[in-house]
């Protein structure tokens, strides 16, 4: 398992790793911030220092399979302004969004390395990034808790059905771990991350002119 190809793929994946879950992480701190809520900042979360991200069993699992997760950013939507309700949601859904957007970035890079570089380290790299960036957003919006997409569907759920949400919270990390291990979660999301990727790359191919 852990031969020469492991250990190259490793440094490839490693560092995207820490680049997509960094940039999600602080997307949610820096979006609560902004709403009006310090509390990521008094917890150190309002930086893309990895370190002040990242979950073990998370990492472990993006780094050996196909989905992980970081730490959540706690905050606190009654300090938010405006609507608590749309507050919550605006940041739960930062994070997948900033994913996409560096999968884009990366995908414009992709296409420029390609086109000057033979170097094959720096294809691989930002191909990865893409990919990587592509799978956290949409596995974050899945609706099991403690992920995004649990906290967008209780937001968009009338007020006396989010309880069902909220009472997942304890359960939602074994659901995941679950999921995972089963390949339940990767025969629903391949498929859809495949086809994000493949137009995500057909919409920057622009850039192979250049």
């Amino acid at each position: 398992m852990f031969d020469a190809n492991f250990w190259r793929e490793l440094m490839i994946r490693l560092p995207v790793i820490l680049i997509a879950l960094s940039f999600h992480e602080f997307a949610h701190a820096y979006t609560a911030y902004r709403l009006g809520d310090n509390t990521p900042k008094y917890q150190g979360r309002l930086t893309l220092n990895p370190l002040a991200h990242l979950d073990p069993v998370g990492t472990l699992m993006i780094i050996f399979g196909p989905f992980g997760w970081a730490k959540p950013v706690m905050i606190n939507p009654l300090n938010f302004r405006g609507s608590k309700r749309k507050g919550s949601m605006l940041v739960s859904l930062a994070g997948p969004l900033s994913n996409l957007i560096i999968a884009v970035i990366a995908a414009v890079l992709l296409h420029l390395v390609v086109s000057f570089d033979t170097n094959v380290f720096w294809p691989t790299f930002f191909q990865s990034l893409v990919i990587i960036n592509i799978g956290l957003a949409f596995f974050n919006l899945v609706p099991v808790p403690p992920l995004d997409g649990s906290k967008i569907l209780a937001g968009l759920l009338p007020y006396h059905m989010r309880n069902v949400i909220y009472n997942l919270e304890m359960y939602g990390p074994i659901i995941l771990i679950m999921l995972i291990v089963t390949g339940a979660i990767g025969t629903i999301l391949t498929p859809l991350i495949i086809g994000v990727y493949n137009f995500i790359i057909m919409i920057t191919s622009i850039f192979s002119l250049l």
